[in-house]
């Protein structure tokens, strides 16, 4: 059996990972609200973009807060939501993960545009 070389593949990674950004961005930031989430948004120093999640133990459980992370990571990288080079978090209030793919993504698509009008 031949040996296979993989490649690791560099991708830009736009993920906040640190609880000092998220913390950071939550008390500096500028936010913006819609009925299920709020997002707040601080201007970037570098050319790109880097977004959180936050969704609270409230919300349920493990899986029901995976599936809205998923649905919700799935609608930002399809529409291509951020396009300043901002920093972003998106918390998700009560009842997020009652909520069906086209609410989320309408309710989304109006919080964003909300930062692109400032």
């Amino acid at each position: 059996m031949e040996e296979q070389n993989y490649q690791h593949k560099a991708k830009s990674d736009h993920r906040l990972k640190k609880n000092r950004q998220f913390n950071y961005i939550f008390r500096k930031g500028e936010k913006f609200s819609s009925k299920n989430f709020n997002l707040f948004v601080i201007k970037s120093k570098f050319k790109n973009y880097k977004i959180g999640y936050s969704i609270s133990k409230k919300e349920g459980k493990a899986n029901k807060r995976n599936k809205l992370r998923r649905r919700i990571k799935e609608i930002v990288r399809i529409n291509n939501l951020p396009q300043n080079y901002s920093n972003y978090v998106l918390q998700a209030k009560n009842n997020a993960t009652m909520l069906d793919y086209r609410e989320i993504e309408n309710q989304l698509i109006n919080l964003f545009s909300k930062t692109l009008d400032k």
